[in-house]
């Protein structure tokens, strides 16, 4: 038999095992639903070049079109949280996963992204022969664009569009932005 420390009480060690695993499963089950209804509202859409070996890129670097654009009232840019940096950090983590690797000059890939509401600002260059990748996203989206360096065209394209959310927590905002580029890049 044993002791609880603090309640003094005793505890049966198997009792002890299963309802450690009930409260376990449990506390699992609140924070996937937690996240779930967190996330619940985001949709993701990636465009692939079918003619592209994407493993024939090995480096990459950022555009100077990363931004969060046209947000006049604030529900992409929150102003104690730096929208930008978050993204291009969780962005340059889910390219390393990938086996890319950052380069100053000469990458294979140009990476671009934007959020808010107006994304044609990036400009962005539209193969005349495949027209499988948009290069316009939805309003109230996330985009990330990589571009072959080489030619300047989208190969691949990701966005995730979602409701705009009031007075998140930073850490809500931060979870819903790791959501989205995780999700986005699980199809490169």
């Amino acid at each position: 038999m044993l002791y609880s420390s603090k309640l003094k009480l005793p505890i049966n060690s198997k009792t002890m095992t299963k309802q450690q695993l009930k409260l376990l499963l449990l506390s699992a089950t609140l924070f996937l639903s937690s996240c779930a209804t967190l996330t619940q509202d985001i949709e993701i859409k990636v465009y692939t070049d079918p003619d592209v070996n994407y493993d024939n890129y090995k480096t990459y670097a950022w555009t100077g079109s990363a931004q969060i654009v046209f947000d006049p009232i604030g529900q992409w840019e929150q102003p104690t949280l730096d929208t930008d940096e978050e993204v291009r950090f969780l962005v340059n983590r889910e390219l390393r996963k990938h086996g890319l690797i950052p380069v100053e000059v000469q990458p294979d890939i140009l990476v671009a992204f934007a959020a808010g509401i107006d994304t044609t600002v990036l400009e962005l260059k539209e193969n005349p022969r495949n027209k499988h990748i948009p290069t316009v996203a939805p309003k109230a989206a996330l985009m990330i664009a990589l571009i072959d360096a080489d030619n300047g065209y989208v190969i691949w394209m990701g966005h995730a569009t979602g409701e705009a959310q009031q007075q998140q927590s930073i850490e809500n905002i931060r979870s819903r932005i790791d959501y989205a580029v995780s999700k986005i890049f699980d199809q490169l």
